[in-house]
């Protein structure tokens, strides 16, 4: 990788005395030339491991697909035939892709965010509703999360109900034809 954050973690500040006052416009321009350096490379370092985040992500989506291929042609080849679990492995699928949904959301949002060190011609009231729109959408996405995982848990609850009502019916069928083959 091209870029790897410091291995402390700490930031270095070289503190140079100056002949003139503390309090002198040197010594400010001085100490914010130092503050922006050191923000700089914090958002460096943060873009960095963003990035060698997104390099193994990009690897575990790549090997999601390569799998997702081999399950299509799994199925394919069986021409339908589905069994009790595939029912389990469709709830995964679909918690699997509502969290892979949210992770390519916030991706987007980070992507589509105005840039804040640019200057901006936006009013404050402006800047206030996209905010109050964003919080928004994160709560609304927060609920669609929740309600994607409950239901992912009532879809794992009816798949073992239907098992159990199959097993019933199996053995009732059973208890069935020995009763006629006992008369």
């Amino acid at each position: 990788m091209a870029c790897r954050p410091s291995g402390s973690g700490s930031y270095t500040v070289v503190i140079i005395p100056f002949r003139t006052s503390l309090y002198s416009l040197d010594a400010l321009r001085f100490y914010l030339w130092i503050k922006r350096l050191k923000e700089l490379e914090k958002e460096k370092d943060a873009l960095c491991s963003g990035l060698e985040i997104l390099e193994k992500t990009r690897l575990w989506y790549l090997q999601r697909l390569e799998e997702n291929r081999a399950r299509q042609d799994h199925i394919e080849a069986k021409n339908g035939g589905g069994c009790s679990q595939e029912g389990a492995a469709e709830v995964q699928s679909c918690l699997l892709r509502s969290r892979i949904q949210r992770v390519n959301g916030s991706l987007g949002s980070v992507m589509s965010e105005p840039n804040v060190t640019s200057s901006s011609n936006r009013s404050l009231p402006e800047a206030v509703a996209d905010s109050d729109l964003r919080w928004h959408n994160t709560v609304l996405t927060h609920e669609v999360s929740h309600k994607n995982r409950r239901i992912s848990m009532l879809e794992l609850e009816k798949g073992a109900l239907l098992e159990q009502l199959d097993e019933l019916q199996a053995h009732r069928l059973h208890k069935h034809t020995h009763l006629q083959a006992d008369t």
